[in-house]
């Protein structure tokens, strides 16, 4: 079990005034959806998870803004999540927990606490222009324009804090320039964690998962104010239309590759499996029982598919735990292996 105070502090620095511990302390904005995911022909050769080895599996979906307020502003510049519950026939259900970033913010716990206290929203203002073009020469990127009305955003504090931390550049650039995706189901989600997956050949191999849409990738694009709440009901339209659908990628590490950073996103070289297809055909009405009150866990897994020596993927599974009984959710339903209490 990690450190609990430091659990308790990881929560408590993500915590902002414009949100709320009766929810999660980030991705608090959400919508819950239904589906079922098939996989592919080859899935179960690579993964002997039960999911990957059967004709079709349920799911519960929850699509996330990344801010940690109450307030929706969907049009602003944000991290998108997508956690996903497949609900086993032999077993506890599995979660994939996957984000709009191909990489996290901070290689360990204790410096992930101090990237969280460091890029709590801070107050903003536009650069001028003169200040813009002297972030160019010195090949750096100038901060973004405010939104209308914005007045506090992380990226001052984050990218003071990755000016100084190497580590910390991939995730807080491409965070500060991620834009607002037209619909939840015109992004790609990344798992960021390696998983160690066992194939049929009983061969073990360090892996990345990514939803990729079928539709593809597409952001808005707006100079002006944006819209505060239109991704939910884009997401009700379509589903209204005919399912949505994903396809799950996983990619295979290499010799060199990092495994237990998920600062550091793998060469895009590497090769990559399709495991199957999600279809999202249902948006319940009752958003609470089917999305809210959930409590997804990235450390929730099944057997075939294990936890690397990620320590931010050791320390997430507590923090969910806490955050879930801070807000009376309910509780996570872990799988076996002892990975609930080691």
């Amino acid at each position: 079990m990690s450190d609990p105070d430091l659990v308790e502090n990881i929560v408590k620095a993500l915590d902002v005034k414009t949100g709320s511990t009766e929810r999660r302390p980030v991705h608090t904005i959400g919508i819950g959806a239904t589906g079922y995911f098939e996989p592919s022909p080859v899935a179960a050769k690579y993964c002997i998870a039960e999911h990957f080895d059967t004709d079709r599996t349920d799911v519960a979906v929850r699509f996330s803004n990344g801010s940690g307020s109450v307030d929706e502003h969907d049009g602003w510049n944000d991290v998108r999540g997508m956690a996903v519950r497949f609900y086993l026939q032999d077993s506890r259900p599995t979660d994939l927990v996957a984000m709009t970033l191909p990489e996290f913010f901070a290689p360990t716990p204790e410096t992930f606490l101090k990237f969280a206290l460091e890029a709590r929203p801070a107050p903003c203002k536009r650069q001028s222009a003169w200040t813009k073009i002297r972030e160019y020469l010195k090949l750096q990127l100038p901060m973004p324009d405010p939104y209308e009305n914005q007045e506090e955003r992380p990226d001052e504090g984050a990218i003071g804090f990755a000016n100084d931390h190497l580590w910390a550049q991939p995730a807080v650039l491409n965070a500060s320039a991620i834009g607002a995706p037209v619909s939840y189901v015109r992004a790609a989600y990344h798992a960021v964690h390696t998983f160690i997956v066992e194939g049929k050949d009983h061969i073990k191999r360090p892996v990345r998962f990514t939803w990729q849409p079928i539709e593809g990738v597409l952001n808005t694009v707006r100079t002006h104010s944006p819209d505060d709440d239109y991704l939910k009901g884009d997401l009700r339209r379509r589903v209204s239309k005919g399912p949505q659908r994903f396809s799950l990628m996983m990619m295979l590490g290499e010799i060199g590759d990092k495994f237990d950073d998920p600062t550091q996103a793998w060469p895009p070289h590497r090769i990559r499996i399709n495991m199957g297809t999600l279809r999202i055909d249902d948006v319940p009405e009752d958003q609470q029982k089917h999305c809210e009150k959930l409590s997804f866990n990235p450390w929730l897994m099944t057997r075939g598919i294990d936890p690397s020596g990620d320590p931010i993927l050791r320390i997430r599974k507590d923090v969910y735990q806490y955050s879930s009984e801070r807000r009376h959710a309910i509780p996570c339903p872990f799988a076996g292996h002892g990975r609930d209490d080691k």
